[in-house]
């Protein structure tokens, strides 16, 4: 239960679209603060608008969140309530509150968060695709040698991979997923929760044919498909193939197995016997 006599800081998910996907909750909490710290005023000013909420704006984004998250905490110990939003979903998810959490955690500042509307996850559920276990990844990085190490990330998960992706970008991105990734299913959505929404399913091959003859409009949300399991399975024998089966049980060994477990493992690893492996410690001794 909120406690408006406690000052406090509300993260506040807001919606990514559709402006019905907003919680009660969030809209009383909007209304009551005595501060709304926002991603880009010239984007809420107008959910508040359609609203009808009369709080105070104040900026808060990526380029003064040091600044502005010490004058935000500093209102708290004046007693004052704060709700952080960013342009649409969760504030922490791609988008500022990150740091501010952490440094509310850290100086004893007093917070929660409002949940509700999140792009990720929407795509998620709508690609079809396994929602076992999943990844997110957002925004790949710019920076080549970080973002190289994102896809060599990416190409060994086992797990469904969520990524934001731009418009302008989409389809480099999508060539750069085809070269290490190989061909596999993704699905891409943009619009969320809007009248113009589209998921689009296929293989990453199919979707560079239809992107590529196409502007493509709105954010996305690129969900791409894990390896297999016979594709984990294909990549240890390779990766074992290189050992020796001495230079295999010393590689188990030496992360704290027993001889027993190592065996047992060595041969789970190589599809052999027991007995087979075990005759290579026999030769050792």
């Amino acid at each position: 239960m909120d406690n408006k006599k406690k000052p406090m800081i509300y993260f506040c998910a807001t919606p990514i679209g559709n402006l019905e996907d907003i919680s009660l909750r969030v809209l009383r909490i909007l209304k009551e603060v005595d501060v709304i710290a926002a991603e880009d005023t010239r984007h809420s000013i107008k959910l508040l608008n359609h609203f009808n909420i009369k709080t105070p704006l104040t900026s808060y984004h990526q380029h003064n969140e040091l600044t502005k998250g010490k004058y935000l905490m500093d209102l708290v110990r004046e007693g004052k309530s704060i709700a952080i939003v960013s342009d649409a979903g969760m504030p922490g998810i791609s988008d500022p509150g990150q740091e501010l959490i952490r440094r509310c955690i850290e100086e004893e500042i007093s917070f929660t968060l409002l949940p509700g509307a999140n792009a990720a996850l929407t795509a998620l559920v709508l690609s079809g695709l396994s929602t076992e276990a999943f990844a997110f990844e957002g925004f790949l990085s710019r920076e080549k040698a970080i973002r190289k190490n994102q896809i060599d990330r990416i190409k060994k998960e086992s797990r469904t991979i969520i990524l934001y992706e731009s418009p302008n970008r989409v389809v480099g991105t999508l060539k750069e997923l085809e070269e290490h990734l190989g061909n596999r299913q993704v699905a891409l959505a943009r619009e969320l929760t809007k009248h113009y929404e589209e998921v689009w399913r296929g293989s990453i091959k199919k979707a560079l044919e239809e992107f590529q003859n196409r502007q493509p409009k709105g954010e996305f949300v690129l969900v791409i498909e894990g390896l297999s399991q016979e594709e984990i399975a294909e990549a240890k024998r390779r990766r074992w193939a290189s050992f020796t089966i001495p230079e295999h049980l010393n590689y188990y060994m030496e992360q704290g197995y027993s001889k027993k477990d190592a065996i047992k493992k060595v041969a789970v690893d190589r599809n052999l016997p027991k007995r087979e492996v075990y005759k290579y410690t026999i030769e050792d001794n």
